[in-house]
């Protein structure tokens, strides 16, 4: 359990170093470690602060009687360092080969649902009772919009972006004057990526993929992107935009955000993740994401009204 706090902490840290200040965090993630906090204090396991130094660290000097409040996003769990993970992903082979039959899109499509499902490396990154993930929308979508991987919600339902995230994305395409079902919703990663937890209770939090989790996943997206054929595709965040455009690509979203690239032969526009929203409500966050959008309706040709010209601009 140690282990997911560093990894959740050095995410914090990572989002922190990118401009985030604020992080949403559900109910039901602070009351699941808030149960493993109590657990552990009932069964009397000795605990620790996770910003104790280490044995080898030299010693700290007495912490004065009045203390700094911590940084919002510091978690404060108390935790012995002894709690043992759980057993690390399956490492993974190289990509897979992804030969889609003769047929309409839909069969095409249905074959490649089976090819996901039965995938053993997909399979072995998939904790019990939990589902593999495909697209999801039409297949005649002129929008592709790509995400990085599965949540909590969507593993437990199989389809991307059903979370607060993915329904604020549906709000979004609403505004383009679409619906949810006019387009096509995927992600490069085909499972939720894995952090260490206690035995016998449920992931808290997410992390991003990896570089190789993503190279492994990706012929898979390719292959939908063959079937769907979109006009354009839209990366949503910058894992996504990393995975797409190649790791190193970039340093920070703003150097590619907002600006026409390409990926498997078709114009690819990278915007922000739908939950930067959520964490930043302003209008000028909200405008910053809707000029994207408009870029990607003139793309495809989509009718813009006046009225959509003027969402979120400063009055």
């Amino acid at each position: 359990m140690r282990h997911a706090l560093q990894a959740l902490t050095d995410e914090l840290r990572r989002l922190k170093g990118a401009g985030v200040k604020t992080v949403a965090v559900s109910d039901e993630a602070l009351a699941a470690l808030r149960r493993i906090v109590a657990d552990r204090a009932a069964a009397g396991v000795r605990t620790e602060n996770l910003d104790t130094p280490r044995a080898e660290a030299p010693a700290r000097a007495p912490a004065p009687a009045a203390r700094e409040t911590p940084p919002a996003w510091t978690p404060p769990v108390r935790i012995a360092p002894s709690a043992p993970p759980a057993a690390p992903a399956v490492a993974l082979p190289a990509a897979p080969v992804v030969t889609l039959p003769d047929g309409d899109k839909a069969t095409r499509w249905a074959a490649l649902l089976a090819a996901v499902v039965n995938d053993p490396n997909c399979r072995a990154n998939v904790r019990p009772g939990k589902k593999v993930v495909l697209g999801v929308g039409t297949l005649d979508a002129r929008i592709m919009f790509v995400g990085e991987a599965p949540g909590a919600e969507e593993e437990l339902q199989g389809e991307p972006f059903v979370g607060p995230a993915g329904q604020l994305l549906t709000r979004m395409i609403q505004a383009m004057g679409l619906k949810r079902a006019d387009v096509y919703i995927g992600n490069i990663m085909n499972w939720r990526p894995q952090l260490p937890t206690v035995e016998g209770r449920e992931q808290v939090g997410n992390r991003p993929p990896n570089e190789d989790e993503m190279r492994y996943c990706l012929p898979y997206l390719r292959a939908q992107i063959e079937i769907v054929a979109p006009e354009v595709l839209v990366a949503l965040g910058s894992t996504a935009a990393q995975g797409l455009l190649g790791f190193g690509a970039f340093k920070a979203l703003g150097e590619v955000r907002g600006r026409w690239h390409t990926f498997a032969g078709r114009p690819l526009m990278v915007t922000y993740h739908p939950s930067y929203i959520l964490r930043n409500q302003s209008n000028r966050s909200k405008r910053m994401i809707w000029e994207d959008l408009l870029k990607v309706m003139e793309r495809a040709a989509l009718p813009i009204t006046e009225k959509q010209r003027g969402f979120f601009l400063e009055k």
